[in-house]
């Protein structure tokens, strides 16, 4: 897709060479070829169905957890909105929530109606959409734990749903086909007594306060957890605690985390994370996994 191109018509905001740095959390990369944030479904499909089949696609949600490369993104970013930020009851412990919601405001509906279990989705930065894809989990929980279905768009904008089995979840991976944008999901807890729910919540926030660089330009968790292992402990081992290339570093708060401390670029922060997985194979010889997605081309 490029400009030379006869666009098509939406009712939602379509930029071109949209700068993608404000939008993530490391502050750092290029722009997105093309951002779309659709006005609702209807919006995104048409706009989706009416692309060359060859563009690329890529959903943005919160940007938590992810380094957009310094050359940018070709093709379109897609961005869900307020209009996907919706949470609802469905029914008795389902509950209902756009693409666009966050974590914390669905752990915190379903609080609010009495249903337990979704109370870790208060850890997960990011958005509905970013942890059905991922399998986002957090003290001891997962999304598969609670998925029921997800409704997507496919990148013909043929819009499908999808079972929890048809995911075939594994840890921080799923099989949703590759450019397709997750515009609803449906959970499932378990009754529970509000008090205690937030109870837990609150025990999660004050985890994560206590233990992760909050405060900080950071990508949250960068490697996944070997087998057996924590990937921070290892990146400890290895003496990287708080290693900096550039204004990028190792958070000294914890080792799982690379932070921007300034004005570090995307290249300063994925050769910093991979300055760890060398040193993390060379020492104990547990090659580390990124966690973190990368996108974009680099400059």
């Amino acid at each position: 897709m490029s400009a030379a191109l006869a666009l098509p018509v939406v009712r939602g905001a379509l930029t071109a060479a949209a700068p993608l740095a404000p939008l993530v959390w490391f502050k750092s990369g290029g722009a997105a070829e093309w951002l779309f944030e659709p006005a609702d479904v209807d919006d995104l499909q048409a706009f989706l169905a009416s692309l060359p089949a060859e563009t690329p696609v890529m959903a943005l949600g919160l940007g938590s957890n992810l380094i957009v490369r310094d050359g940018g993104v070709a093709g379109v970013v897609v961005r869900l909105g307020k209009a996907f930020a919706h949470v609802e009851h469905v029914v008795d412990t389902q509950i209902r929530a756009g693409g666009g919601a966050s974590g914390i405001l669905l752990a915190s509906r379903a609080r609010d109606l009495g249903i337990a279990g979704l109370e870790f989705l208060r850890g997960i930065p990011g958005t509905v959409g970013g942890f059905v894809r991922m399998n986002g989990g957090a003290y001891g929980r997962e999304v598969s734990d609670i998925l029921v279905e997800c409704d997507v768009v496919l990148k013909d904008g043929t819009r499908r749903t999808l079972s929890r089995a048809a995911l075939d979840y594994r840890y921080r991976h799923s099989a949703l086909p590759e450019g397709a944008v997750v515009v609803s999901a449906l959970f499932e807890g378990v009754p529970g007594d509000p008090a205690v729910i937030g109870a837990e919540m609150d025990r999660i926030a004050a985890a994560r306060e206590a233990s992760q660089p909050l405060r900080s330009k950071t990508g949250g968790s960068t490697f996944k957890n070997p087998p057996g292992e924590k990937a921070w402990a290892l990146i400890d081992a290895a003496g990287c605690r708080g290693l900096q290339r550039g204004d990028a570093q190792v958070s000294p708060k914890h080792c799982n985390f690379l932070i921007n401390l300034g004005s570090a670029t995307s290249v300063d922060i994925e050769a910093l994370g991979e300055e760890v997985r060398a040193r993390v194979k060379a020492a104990t010889g547990i090659e580390l996994e990124w966690e973190i997605k990368r996108v974009g081309e680099v400059k």
